[in-house]
């Protein structure tokens, strides 16, 4: 094995995916959100850096092409698999969420059944923007626990009424509550619509790549 700079970096991404999970273990909300926030965009920030570095560089190598789709499913699965536990389990969020994490199963268990024979089916530019699509959803998600949990810790102690009046402009906003409201509302409204669009990439995607293995799988006669 070659541990060249991209390579570590795709291992270190790698290793940050349960990182995240290990945050909600051991800090408390919203420490724990704001450090797997900061985890998760640092962590896919590398997911470019090393693919960028390693084709600059002529430093691509087996070690890493095996890592790197890796580490981005253990990513994306891990993370999602988070927000959905501390979530209200909300069909709108777990629905799109079952999507990829089904298709990231099937894709991988087709993958290793294909076995040598995988690599053959390149990896499309629609399947790099699924990637994208996901890790950016994501990313927002984890910023709406952030502001969920400073807008209860403001409304802590306060009567619904006083609530209300605060953001209806009825009562002076002293501690931001109307954009901590703001933060948490737009956040979860775009992070939910853009895992709906990283889902639908998915489901393309997977049977774009189901489609193109069909003539792999044919049976000898």
């Amino acid at each position: 094995m070659t541990w060249t700079l991209p390579n570590i970096l795709t291992a270190g991404r790698l290793l940050a995916a349960p990182g995240v999970a290990v945050m909600f273990i051991y800090f408390t909300r919203p420490y724990a959100d704001w450090f797997a926030l900061i985890l998760f965009v640092t962590a896919a920030l590398t997911d470019w850096i090393d693919g960028y570095l390693a084709r600059e560089w002529k430093q691509e190598t087996k070690m890493g092409a095996m890592l790197d789709p890796i580490a981005d499913k253990a990513m994306v699965v891990i993370a999602l698999m988070v927000i959905v536990g501390y979530s209200s389990m909300s069909p709108w969020l777990v629905l799109p969420a079952t999507v990829i994490l089904f298709r990231e199963v099937f894709v991988s268990g087709l993958r290793e059944f294909l076995g040598d024979v995988a690599g053959t089916l390149k990896v499309t530019k629609l399947a790099k923007w699924k990637t994208t699509a996901q890790m950016v959803a994501i990313a927002i998600l984890f910023a709406q626990g952030v502001f969920e949990h400073y807008f209860g810790m403001t409304v802590y102690g306060m009567d619904e009424a006083m609530v209300i009046a605060i953001i209806d402009g009825q009562q002076p906003d002293l501690h931001g509550l109307g954009w901590k409201l703001q933060g948490m509302v737009w956040s979860g409204n775009i992070g939910l619509g853009l895992l709906w669009v990283a889902a639908a990439l998915t489901l393309i995607t997977g049977v774009d790549y189901f489609r193109k293995a069909l003539p792999l799988l044919k049976e000898d006669r």
